[in-house]
């Protein structure tokens, strides 16, 4: 793991925490100073807790769980939707549906109502609906692309969630909670890290503090990826040697005269050598 330097987080603003009176008294151990009114985070601890989450999720990602990213902000909205995208996992920038953990097989049921409508629209089915039901489906099926379209691959409830605010989240982060889902955040000042695993101490309304957070993060759940990715080139390879070795074991066992033929022709060679051996030992003693 590349060990995060402070500088680029200092450059990032990540240290920006919000005024005085709007913190958090449980954010103390993270909280450096206060200036003009405003708390600075330590950036040491936010170094030293991304490191650690970092790991986490690479792990996670390498046993081959998905991430949810949540983050339905303004200014987060199109970082996460990205990162999301670039390594292929669940994401949540629209409003947050009500028991998308707790109540998952109904979330299930509505993403495959929105690929039971994409059927009909293959098929030819759809083009015999009046024009009113057809006008009924598209906004339908735009409303279900709006709000769960980017989670059609989460089949199973995720391995892990990762929050850009907290506060905003909170039905979120009270869903993961009952069912015990890990929870890395991005915590300001203003919000209660207890509520957290993996609390990351970082500015969370700016956009360059919450890309560069994200950088690492989604940096680390690649490597997972990838881990995972040479392992199964592995075993596909040692699958494969034992398969091409019991295919030779059978080939012998169903031609045993080719097997024998062999060792005769060994035998033949091996004795032939030895009377060449034989004659030029006669001929130096001569």
């Amino acid at each position: 793991m590349t060990k995060i330097e402070i500088k680029p987080l200092l450059e990032a603003g990540v240290h920006f925490g919000h005024l005085t009176r709007k913190w958090n008294p449980n954010m103390s151990p993270y909280i450096f100073m206060e200036k003009n009114g405003i708390h600075l985070i330590n950036l040491y601890k936010t170094a030293s807790k991304l490191e650690e989450a970092c790991q986490a999720l690479s792990k996670i990602a390498a046993s081959g769980r998905k991430i949810l990213f949540v983050a339905t902000k303004k200014q987060a909205k199109e970082i996460v939707s990205k990162s999301a995208l670039n390594i292929k996992m669940p994401y949540i920038t629209e409003r947050w549906p009500g028991g998308m953990l707790t109540n998952f097989v109904t979330i299930r049921k509505a993403v495959k109502k929105m690929s039971a409508i994409d059927r009909t629209k293959e098929d030819g089915t759809f083009k015999s609906l009046s024009k009113k039901e057809k006008l009924q489906i598209n906004r339908l099926r735009e409303k279900l692309e709006k709000n769960l379209g980017s989670i059609t691959e989460m089949t199973r409830l995720p391995g892990a969630i990762f929050v850009v605010d907290i506060r905003r989240e909170h039905i979120a982060i009270r869903e993961a909670q009952k069912l015990n889902i890990p929870i890395f955040a991005m915590v300001d000042t203003n919000c209660d890290p207890r509520d957290v695993d993996y609390p990351i101490p970082s500015n969370d309304d700016a956009s360059k503090s919450i890309a560069l957070i994200l950088d690492h993060v989604s940096k680390s759940v690649q490597k997972g990826l990838s881990e995972r990715q040479l392992l199964k080139d592995e075993e596909k390879k040692i699958e494969d040697k034992i398969k091409s070795e019991t295919s030779l074991k059978k080939d012998v066992n169903e031609n045993p005269s080719t097997d024998s033929e062999t060792v005769n022709e060994e035998k033949e060679s091996t004795e032939k050598k030895k009377r060449v051996r034989k004659s030029i030992k006669t001929k130096k003693e001569n």
